[in-house]
């Protein structure tokens, strides 16, 4: 899409046009129904994500100064959507044990390489919530701990220690697979 075509349609979308959110709903649902899968433990939640995180697209979208891409923005938006969304309904499985799940130092990284995207979504998403969302907002977001304990309302240690078990489940379920 060009710039013009772009800009008239989040134009549209900040004097609220039906037409216009529409149309870019429509054009990125797809890619940023991705992201909520990742946090997500199935579609339905993933899809109840993508429609609260394009209320806040649309009630932002005057906010957006043009700094930046604008699909960059959208993006941000949808990952804090759905931390929030954990944080709001999924905060109660954050510390699950997994005491159960040996701690492998050599993980077969051939295996994980053999994955397509569908496989690794899976996998992610068989993760008990605190640990993927710990692991997607390090591993593919790019947050600190000190980033995600914060918004997440705990220590950096508890990140760490998510983090440490999220990737101990991923690599049991890739070995006995």
């Amino acid at each position: 899409m060009n710039n013009n075509n772009l800009e008239t349609l989040i134009n549209g979308c900040a004097k609220g046009k039906n037409k216009a959110r529409r149309e870019l709903f429509n054009r990125y649902k797809r890619e940023l129904l991705g992201i909520c899968m990742r946090y997500a433990r199935d579609k339905s939640e993933a899809e109840d994500i993508l429609l609260e995180g394009f209320i806040q697209i649309y009630s932002k979208v005057k906010t957006y100064e043009g700094r930046g891409s604008f699909e960059g923005w959208m993006k941000r938006i949808i990952v804090n959507t759905a931390i929030d969304y954990f944080r709001k309904y999924r905060r109660e499985n954050m510390h699950q044990n997994i005491d159960d799940y040996m701690e492998v130092t050599n993980p077969d990284q051939d295996a994980f390489m053999k994955l397509n995207e569908k496989e690794i979504l899976t996998l992610i998403q068989s993760l008990p919530a605190g640990y993927r969302v710990v692991f997607n907002l390090f591993a593919i977001e790019g947050y600190s701990h000190a980033e995600i304990a914060d918004r997440l309302g705990i220590t950096v240690s508890t990140s760490k220690s998510q983090l440490r078990k999220a990737r101990a489940k991923l690599v049991h379920t890739l070995e006995n697979n």
